[in-house]
């Protein structure tokens, strides 16, 4: 059978429209899901609480954090401590309860606001450091530098993103120059033991830089 070379022409259109997709077979892993609450052991296995809701969650250490050595460290007695985590969760509709595969460390602290954190969920970022003491924190409305014996100093800010990961929130305004530095590196407060999963370097003006740790807020993961 042969094709008329008009209608030959008219399928080089469709033909040329025609495009080969790469075949993944491995499926896209689903995205992680945040959590805070109450951690405590149940057995050999640490529980979290989750806030609010009152979950109980089994916590699986996916990503190799070492979440059993670090509250060990940190907890005293039976108190609970907080966790701010990220991980695959495998609950049961109806409960709520079942298996939490952690796969981040935000925080895990035995001090704090913890659930009763109402300005975590506007926090982009909230960082600081101890000797001198200082705090950072980091919102859609601006960045607020808070230091002892001084009035806290709210000023616009400009975020970069670096392709290792780092990030940078910087300032220049009312005469001011401040530089914020994260680094995703685990980090333990000098003073409460607090685990973070940023290293932070804070340089106001001309001063010698100041080092602390921080935490992704609610307002961004």
């Amino acid at each position: 059978m042969r094709i008329a070379p008009v209608l030959a022409l008219g399928l080089l259109p469709l033909l040329g429209g025609c495009q080969w997709l790469p075949w993944n077979e491995e499926p896209r892993s689903p995205a992680p899901v945040r959590l805070q609450g109450e951690l405590s052991r149940a057995g050999e296995m640490l529980m979290l609480l989750t806030c609010g809701q009152q979950h109980r969650l089994l916590l699986l250490d996916a990503g190799q954090l070492g979440l059993e050595e670090a509250a060990a460290q940190l907890q005293a007695g039976t108190t609970p401590l907080f966790a701010d985590l990220g991980g695959q969760l495998d609950a049961a509709p109806q409960s709520g309860d079942g298996l939490y595969a952690v796969e981040r460390l935000y925080r895990l602290q035995a001090e704090g606001p913890g659930c009763d954190d109402a300005n975590f969920k506007r926090l982009i970022v909230h960082a600081s450091g101890n000797e001198p003491g200082w705090s950072v924190r980091v919102s859609g409305g601006g960045m607020v530098l808070e230091r002892p014996n001084t009035a806290p100093l709210a000023l616009p800010y400009l975020e970069e993103s670096l392709p290792d990961g780092r990030l940078s929130f910087s300032s220049e305004a009312d005469g001011q120059r401040i530089e914020l530095w994260l680094t995703p590196e685990r980090c333990e407060d000098s003073m409460s033991g607090t685990v973070s999963h940023l290293q932070a370097r804070l340089r106001v003006n001309r001063e010698a830089p100041l080092s602390g740790c921080a935490a992704l807020g609610g307002a961004r993961n």
